[in-house]
């Protein structure tokens, strides 16, 4: 386990830390980690999911990126399209693995960014995605989360106290999750990760949603969902199925039955190791 600098901005540094297998000129898999791009570090990707790719025979590349709202969405996919082109043109200088095979898989809000990966400049050969969203301008953002609401009330003031003075790129849940909270509960997750209300018109977002710029070249994509997930709708991995249905893309929908928000985070459940021998086939098929 290596971490490197791939982005050094005026005021931050951004980091990944790589996962090696054996195995010489493998493919490489960047994980992006969620947190509703307000908190979450490289280190989030779970030791039983590292070990499973590894074993696989797969190289994994989990980086950071800066957090909002200190970082505003613009510039955190400017970080993400950064780590790509690092790693195609610095990182092979700097350890061993096929620079023509590499995937983005992420979750939640990583996984968002793992789809917007697919409309960039430089594209990865494959996406996985668990339970992510191709569409941020949906009601289940901009208005008062149903889920949320019933948790206890985070005020507005508390969640700004915890914002930093200046950009961040890696916090734990405990120092942040009030931000989010307090977004879900007012439905003002927009107003926070662009800078812009929610309120007005949002079309200024749509180059920011990967269900609407796909197109005939995006990359073959796996989605994962569980269908009773009550943070990020079971329809918004549906609807990206649909899109890339209508433009011909390879891609596969599997529903977790039942399944929750970080359904993946139980490695002992038999439709979660099922649902990892899928991704893994997935990723050998388009990887080589």
């Amino acid at each position: 386990m290596t971490t490197y600098t791939y982005k050094v901005t005026s005021d931050c540094e951004i980091q990944g830390t790589l996962h090696e297998t054996t195995k010489k000129q493998a493919p490489l898999l960047m994980y992006i980690h969620g947190g509703g791009l307000i908190w979450g570090t490289k280190d989030d990707l779970a030791k039983k999911q590292i070990e499973w790719y590894t074993n696989a025979g797969f190289n994994v590349f989990s980086i950071d990126y800066r957090l909002a709202p200190e970082t505003k969405l613009p510039e955190i996919i400017e970080d993400i399209r950064d780590a790509i082109v690092w790693l195609v043109e610095k990182g092979k200088q700097q350890f061993d693995f096929d620079t023509e095979n590499i995937a983005v898989i992420g979750s939640s809000a990583g996984a968002y960014l793992a789809l917007m990966t697919g409309t960039l400049e430089t594209r990865p050969k494959a996406i996985v995605s668990f339970y992510g969203y191709g569409d941020i301008t949906g009601d289940w953002y901009t208005k008062p989360s149903p889920h949320f609401t019933k948790m206890t009330s985070a005020p507005e003031m508390l969640a700004n106290q915890l914002i930093m003075d200046k950009p961040i790129a890696a916090s734990p849940i405990e120092k942040r999750y009030a931000i989010y909270l307090y977004c879900r509960q007012q439905g003002k997750w927009i107003d926070y990760v662009t800078g812009k209300s929610s309120k007005e018109d949002l079309s200024f977002l749509h180059a920011y949603c990967p269900v609407r710029l796909a197109d005939s070249s995006y990359p073959p994509t796996l989605l994962l969902h569980g269908d009773q997930d009550e943070d990020v709708p079971y329809q918004e991995s549906v609807h990206m199925k649909q899109m890339l249905d209508e433009k011909g893309i390879d891609n596969q929908l599997i529903t977790i039955s039942n399944g929750k928000h970080s359904f993946d985070q139980n490695m002992d459940d038999p439709q979660v190791v099922q649902a990892f021998e899928k991704v893994i086939q997935f990723l050998k098929q388009q990887l080589g």
